[in-house]
């Protein structure tokens, strides 16, 4: 009878433990709260998140990231990565949330948590003019004598790896070392994001070009949080809701996909 009455305590001590889990855990919400900083990783792609001559960041989710820290009472702390490092830096608590033109996918649920989606972009193919005067198709491309270039993990990656069976693969780590690539005629196509590529093809139409008519993929992108971040979860979705309604984010999307003006220092 002891040892029953002894197993029952323990039995409520635990449940009582498990209960106040979630009251004593000390989220990224709270804690972001209490420091004063949202942390946001970001990677650079244009025109997400790119260096200014200065050496500062600017970009869509620059400014983004800013307008949502401030509406927490925060002042934004941006770190940067290469894409292959920021979901594993978010699941560390290096930082709170990834604003980064991430595509929702099935596949990176399973690691992480999205908000509601804030933006859209496709995925294409951008080709060096002078390696590729015959390319007007997919096809065209794939043979073992082109090769096709992305940047690791990202999604042209995922749609180079189903689309091309037979030409060269190279995968960059960042964007930067893609475009170099493309440029110096080290590689002959790049499978990146449409902004991207209309961008650098905007700048270099002497080399560059863009020889499919639609996006090979579109896709929605969210941010990012830890897995159980509920509260914080719940603060994006209300923050993209309400900006929505706003028009706040199509105005900001506009300015940074639609035009150039930003090329010359004019996003303000």
């Amino acid at each position: 009878m002891i040892a029953q009455r002894s197993m029952l305590r323990l039995f409520c001590t635990a449940l009582l433990a498990l209960s106040l889990a979630p009251t004593l855990h000390a989220d990224d919400f709270s804690t972001a709260l209490e420091r004063g900083t949202l942390r946001v990783g970001v990677s650079l792609f244009t025109p997400w998140t790119l260096r200014d001559p200065d050496g500062e960041l600017r970009g869509f989710e620059i400014d983004v990231a800013r307008q949502l820290a401030g509406d927490m009472g925060l002042e934004p702390e941006f770190q940067v990565y290469e894409w292959d490092r920021i979901i594993n830096a978010l699941l560390a608590g290096e930082i709170d949330v990834i604003a980064a033109g991430m595509g929702i996918t099935p596949a990176r649920a399973l690691q992480i948590a999205f908000s509601d989606p804030y933006s859209a972009s496709g995925v294409t193919l951008l080709v060096h003019t002078a390696n590729t005067e015959s390319v007007s198709r997919l096809v065209d491309l794939d043979r073992a004598d082109y090769t096709v270039a992305s940047v690791t993990d990202t999604l042209g990656d995922s749609v180079a790896g189903q689309v091309f069976e037979h030409a060269e693969r190279r995968r960059f780590a960042t964007s930067e070392e893609a475009e170099a690539a493309l440029l110096a005629g080290d590689i002959d196509a790049y499978v990146v994001s449409s902004p991207e590529a209309r961008f650098l093809a905007f700048d270099h139409p002497d080399t560059l070009d863009i020889p499919l008519g639609e996006p090979l993929l579109v896709v929605q992108a969210g941010f990012a949080v830890a897995p159980g971040e509920q509260r914080l979860l719940n603060f994006l979705d209300a923050w993209i809701t309400h900006q929505r309604a706003s028009r706040w984010l199509e105005a900001v999307y506009e300015r940074w996909f639609a035009t150039t003006a930003w090329k010359n220092g004019n996003d303000s």
